[in-house]
């Protein structure tokens, strides 16, 4: 498939955060015959000295030849130089993960507009069909309470955990304030989706709040759950219609299992126009 422009700054932006992130200036390690190296932009070998022009003291310096490990040096550029080639085919792959256009040849949800064959979560924002991608959340505990939980004298607070993705928005971004989302599973888990509001913090989003023991208020999971409206479509096919409107924000679909909720869910974020 043929990438459009987007997707090709996409692909040399990720390149760049993988691979050129570090220093603005490329950078050569320059090892030396007892172990240790020089952080160096570039070197030469000047008759039986080398030159070379340290990062760390900004200015050209020189040292004798024979102090100089030039098959460390040598492998170790070799050994850069590949890792760099490996992040960037798995930025590639990410790329083309998150933002391929999926083949539309699965259930009709519209006259001429249908899902893609494989099963997954997707959203219709009433001209796309866009897929969404399922992030695994991680349970993060809340270290102050749990240090003034060992010096109380009781079990008089309760231990309480947050669950939380990584980043504070989503890749994956809606323009349209009711998506309708279409769940294909065949274990019919979209009879018990649910539509959560995630709650944006510096550098993560918190799914819910995981909180027990002795203390005041509520004990187990604690999130704000969105009303759904839910019809089956086919077998394994389910269309999902949040009821009310949606804010600009960051949400996650994600599935029941009985009373608790897989962290692993299906995040996005919707940009109304006019919002920041």
């Amino acid at each position: 498939m043929r990438r459009s422009a987007f997707q090709m700054i996409l692909v040399a932006a990720l390149a760049v955060l993988i691979i050129g992130a570090a220093p603005l200036q490329a950078s050569i390690k320059l090892y030396l015959k007892d172990g240790s190296y020089e952080l160096v932009n570039s070197y030469q070998i000047v008759g039986d000295r080398v030159r070379y022009y340290s990062l760390d003291r900004s200015d050209w310096e020189e040292i004798p030849k024979s102090l100089v490990d030039f098959e460390a040096t040598e492998r170790a550029e070799a050994e850069k130089k590949a890792e760099q080639a490996k992040q960037l085919k798995a930025a590639e792959e990410l790329q083309n993960q998150r933002f391929e256009v999926p083949a539309n040849t699965g259930f009709e949800i519209k006259p001429g507009i249908r899902l893609p064959g494989d099963g997954g979560v997707y959203a219709f924002d009433g001209i796309r069909v866009i897929h969404l991608i399922q992030d695994p959340a991680q349970v993060v505990t809340d270290k102050k309470r749990i240090a003034l939980m060992m010096v109380m004298p009781g079990p008089l607070l309760k231990k309480q955990a947050l669950v939380v993705l990584p980043g504070d928005r989503a890749a994956v971004r809606i323009t349209v304030e009711q998506p309708v989302f279409y769940v294909q599973d065949i274990d019919n888990w979209a009879e018990q989706a649910q539509l959560v509001p995630l709650v944006r913090k510096k550098d993560s989003r918190v799914v819910e709040k995981i909180q027990s023991g002795i203390g005041v208020g509520k004990s187990g999971e604690l999130r704000a759950g969105l009303p759904l409206e839910r019809k089956q479509l086919a077998a394994g096919v389910y269309e999902l219609k949040p009821v009310e409107p949606l804010k600009s924000g960051e949400y996650a679909l994600g599935e029941m299992l009985e009373d608790k909720l897989n962290i692993d869910v299906w995040d996005f974020g919707i940009d109304l126009p006019g919002s920041k």
